[in-house]
């Protein structure tokens, strides 16, 4: 917001530089404006002389001072230096500040909002586990990345659809039919040898036992193919219908459940290999049908159709991609577990022979996930079932913690996830410190109010003017640059971040309040209180805004803002 601000400025000053012949090039399109790393630099800065220094054949601090004569006079800086070998450096005007903080009372919830991905339509696939067994924190952390991710896309202007792909067909589906049947034989008194790579949890032993109460009559050698498959469809459908239970306690809700007996029934995967013989990416040998992945920087090409006439995963997941572009999406975003690393260059490849440029796909690896319990690794197991579920983890320490604690840290590093802090309500744990900031806010507004003191939409800002309060005021002003940037890189815990960090900030600004009067909210001038109000007002939004988009609830009142409110002079 201020930073396009001091763009605008820059442009300006630019183009009456080369009116008055100072400057002979036209000024160019991107110009960078950040946020120095210290402070006594100002409040921004822009490298564009440093930039420029070829195009004019100019020193860099030359077109630096030359650009300064014609910065000064605007109203929107209060100081403008030359640095270094030519950055420009600049400091803000209170008022400047100040004037941009009404925009957030304005727009409310709105505020952080833009158009930037107006009328361009995203898909993103997530979770997609194959419905043969509860799901592990593992899918968890992509699950809530996923859906943040969505909603900062939708902020940025995004048409967002959100997707599960369904893994209802193929091997998985016949292991965990083959599990229950094996299972139920068991329960109904004969012995079996259960195979290693048959999944093992107790949960396959309930459902066997729902199943023989349903199909006993199932259970007999010459029906024995007609059992399995009875068994991997029931268990399939129960279990996909927990996960669906899962992820909405988690918070997570997707738009379109997409089944890959779909594809199959439609004839699509055909269709998809038809389109790609014709373009002349598929080739024949050893008895094998292949795609020339190679040619799109694959390191090497991929069987399509075995010797024996079955397809690939691979075949599948072309044929699925095929489809989701025929749906009219702009760009599609996979989000998938780091094992899936080697997948990428494969898929990306079949997206360019579909005739989409690399920007159109984009395959999201999620690190995995350490669960800590009183500091040691729990070892987990997919396949014996020896993991922490994710409705465990859930049911123990609540949806908005667990949501939180997913997003804290970049989707690209592991995450260490500590039970034990998870399950503490205090300012270590973070998301309760996020929360409380929120709460303490809501605290002082019912105090003014039991005072008599009203909230104003016009208050003197004026009296806004200790470093503690204008740093707030910037920070605020951050919020929608964090926003934007979130989306472009894929990034929500940039939001989890920048929450931390203003939730720190008011903490701090609260707390001088008791060592120094200037900073009391509530005071006998009625005009500083209406103002520092106003402040907190804005804060809340922030705070609220962020906390929603991330999927985190934003509450009015925690249990120990209720033992402290009576007694905390705010």
């Amino acid at each position: 917001m201020i930073e396009q601000k001091v763009r605008e400025a820059i442009i300006q000053a630019y183009h009456e530089a080369r009116l008055a012949k100072d400057l002979q090039c036209a000024c160019p399109d991107m110009i960078d404006v950040s946020r120095p790393k210290q402070s006594d630099h100002g409040d921004y800065a822009s490298n564009i002389a440093l930039a420029q220094a070829k195009a004019e054949q100019k020193k860099p601090r030359e077109i630096a001072e030359i650009l300064r004569t014609y910065l000064v006079n605007n109203s929107l800086f209060a100081n403008v230096d030359v640095a270094g070998p030519g950055f420009i450096n600049f400091s803000l005007h209170r008022d400047a500040y100040l004037k941009f903080l009404s925009i957030i009372s304005e727009q409310g919830d709105c505020f952080g909002s833009s158009e930037f991905g107006k009328g361009k339509k995203i898909q993103i696939e997530f979770v997609s586990a194959n419905p043969t067994g509860p799901l592990h924190i593992g899918h968890g952390r992509g699950a809530i990345y996923g859906d943040a991710l969505a909603s900062i896309l939708k902020k940025a202007g995004y048409d967002v659809t959100k997707e599960y792909y369904v893994n209802d067909a193929g091997v998985q589906m016949r292991t965990l039919g083959l599990s229950v049947f094996l299972r139920a034989l068991e329960l109904k008194g004969q012995k079996i040898s259960f195979p290693e790579d048959c999944y093992q949890g107790d949960y396959i032993i309930s459902l066997a036992a729902d199943v023989l109460k349903q199909q006993a009559n199932l259970f007999c050698d010459e029906k024995k193919e007609e059992a399995i498959a009875f068994c991997g469809s029931y268990a399939g459908d129960l279990i996909l219908a927990e996960i669906k239970q899962d992820l909405k306690d988690v918070g997570v809700e997707h738009d379109v459940y997409f089944f890959e007996t779909e594809l199959h029934k439609a004839n699509k995967i055909q269709e998809a290999l038809d389109y790609l013989q014709t373009k002349g990416f598929l080739f024949e040998q050893d008895g094998a049908l292949w795609f020339k992945s190679q040619e799109f920087g694959d390191d090497k090409d991929r069987v399509l159709r075995k010797s024996d006439g079955s397809l690939t995963y691979f075949a599948a997941d072309i044929a699925y991609h095929y489809h989701k572009y025929q749906q009219g999406f702009d760009r599609v975003i996979d989000i998938w577990g780091a094992d899936h690393g080697g997948y990428v260059k494969r898929m990306e490849a079949a997206v360019q022979a579909m005739g989409y440029s690399a920007d159109h796909f984009q395959a999201v690896l999620i690190q995995l996930v350490n669960l800590l319990r009183k500091g040691e690794l729990v070892s987990m197991s997919t396949r014996r079932a020896t993991y922490e579920t994710l409705a465990d983890v859930t049911k123990m320490i609540g949806k908005d913690v667990c949501r939180y604690f997913f997003l804290m840290r970049s989707h690209q590093a592991q995450l260490d996830f500590d039970l034990e802090l998870a399950r503490t309500a205090s300012p270590d744990n973070p998301v309760f410190y996020i929360q409380y900031a929120h709460a303490r806010i809501a605290s002082i507004f019912r105090k003014a109010d039991s005072l008599g003191i009203k909230l104003s939409s016009s208050p003197n800002l004026q009296h806004l003017s200790l470093p503690a309060e204008l740093e707030l005021v910037r920070f605020l002003l951050e919020y929608p640059k964090v926003l934007l940037a979130s989306a472009t890189y894929l990034e929500p815990h940039r939001v989890a971040f920048y929450l931390l960090d203003l939730a720190r900030k008011f903490q701090t600004f609260y707390s001088l309040a008791k060592s120094d009067d200037r900073y009391r909210v509530l005071s006998d001038d009625k005009a500083i209180s209406e103002a520092k109000l106003y402040l907190l007002k804005n804060i809340q939004i922030v705070l609220r805004s962020g906390l929603t988009t991330l999927g985190i609830s934003a509450p009015e009142e925690m249990s120990r803002e209720q033992s402290e409110e009576s007694r905390e002079d705010v």
